[in-house]
């Protein structure tokens, strides 16, 4: 999420669990523009813009249900214009940047393992 996103001291960092780390390292990686930290045995790590986010391979997750699974909201500068990058790069919202709140726009999607993902800010354009 390099175009407009906000950046930040790192605060805290997550970990998720992913049936096919392959899979989803990709899905970070290029469609969302993380940079890929590093990576070790079940791990792979991401700078998520003021946070890490590292993902676990477990091959006996359960399903998009599982209590395990988290929204994780990203914070941006501007929602329409990362809304915009997103998408071409491939990420399929499930709804368009709307008001939530105040100025704050937000717009929601999946990782390939089911897990929710936002944006959160100002729609600046």
């Amino acid at each position: 999420m390099s175009e407009g996103a906000s950046r930040g001291r790192e605060s805290a960092w997550s970990c998720w669990e992913s049936p096919t780390r392959g899979r989803s390292l990709a899905f970070y990686r290029d469609r969302l523009g993380l940079k890929l930290q590093r990576t070790g045995g079940e791990f792979a790590f991401f700078d998520a813009g003021g946070t890490t986010l590292a993902l676990r391979e477990q091959k006996n997750l359960g399903p998009a249900g599982d209590a395990r699974r988290v929204e994780v909201v990203f914070s941006v500068e501007d929602a329409g214009a990362a809304y915009d990058a997103l998408r071409s790069r491939g990420v399929e919202f499930r709804i368009a940047p709307r008001v939530v709140t105040g100025d704050q726009h937000a717009a929601d999607f999946r990782d390939p393992d089911g897990h929710v993902l936002s944006i959160l800010g100002p729609k600046k354009g």
